[in-house]
């Protein structure tokens, strides 16, 4: 391909102009990961002396260190430039499209479902009450596009989804289940979220939990944790009350709000922990996320 050179008045940016349109709009990259999808951008932050690309219209603008001199490289870098441009016309590659598979289970709370990916995620909990929340969470800011869904709860590999009241699962749940896989599929990010322990439970306020609290998480994170994940939600100690000898735990996805949630926690956890640790619990509380 013949491609010029055209000198600017930055002595250390040079203009190599093609015959015809490269790209619509503009790209401009410093790094390789900001390359990832323009192959010739690579090429050329991978010699020692580049230190910016810019591609609009019909040019490539490439601007070096002060290590060597235009007059020495121009003409090696216009060479490169030529190549790659005949190997990749197109200069800026499609994002390939990931494979995601997603399917639908049902969880103990009739109003909540969820829908389990074959990829993570997030590393953690976010839980989201209203789109005014998902402001950090474009994934969230889709689903909640849909006028049938009241809340977000994202974990690991699964999406818990509330619904409004007045719509049924049976109508739904495909449509959901659709576009979720779409979304995913097309590399979409899920969360931006830079100050994470925002959106998880209440434990990663910054404090120590005492003794006692301790034996009580540990024993929600091996015994319990596990099933209740596996239906959709979350559980987590908030606190322990010495004198009452009361756990006070939060109820987050589908276990919020949910009519068995109550029974499960008194006729199992509440069980399962004055069992494990006699004489030192009394009574579990539930708190919805």
């Amino acid at each position: 391909m013949d491609v010029k050179i055209e000198y600017t008045p930055n002595k250390n940016i040079i203009k190599f102009v093609a015959p015809a349109m490269l790209v619509e709009g503009s790209y401009e990259v410093s790094t390789l990961q900001d390359a990832a999808n323009i192959p010739l951008a690579q090429e050329l932050l991978q010699l020692p002396f580049i230190t910016h690309v810019f591609i609009t219209a019909n040019f490539i603008a490439v601007q070096k260190n002060d290590l060597v001199e235009w007059e020495d490289v121009a003409d090696e870098v216009k060479e490169l430039i030529s190549d790659e441009l005949l190997a990749n016309p197109s200069v800026v590659l499609q994002p390939q499209k990931i494979s995601v598979s997603v399917y639908v289970e049902m969880t103990p709370n009739n109003t909540v479902m969820k829908f389990v990916t074959n990829r993570i995620l997030v590393e953690g909990i976010i839980e989201l009450k209203s789109a005014g929340e998902a402001g950090e969470v474009p994934l969230a800011q889709y689903l909640f596009s849909f006028p049938y869904v009241k809340e977000v709860f994202i974990s690991d590999n699964f999406v818990s989804i509330t619904k409004t009241p007045e719509v049924k699962w049976e109508d739904i749940s495909m449509e959901i289940r659709y576009n979720l896989a779409e979304y995913l599929s097309k590399g979409k990010e899920v969360s931006t979220i830079k100050n994470f322990s925002t959106y998880r439970p209440v434990r990663s306020v910054d404090r120590e939990f005492t003794g006692t609290e301790k034996k009580i998480r540990d024993i929600l994170e091996e015994y319990v944790l596990p099933s209740v994940s596996g239906d959709g939600g979350n559980i987590e100690l908030i606190s322990f009350d010495e004198e009452t000898k009361t756990a006070k735990m939060l109820l987050q996805g589908a276990c919020s709000g949910c009519p068995s949630s109550t029974v499960t926690l008194k006729n199992g956890i509440e069980r399962l922990l004055k069992e494990m640790m006699p004489d030192e619990i009394e009574a579990v509380e539930a708190i919805n996320g």
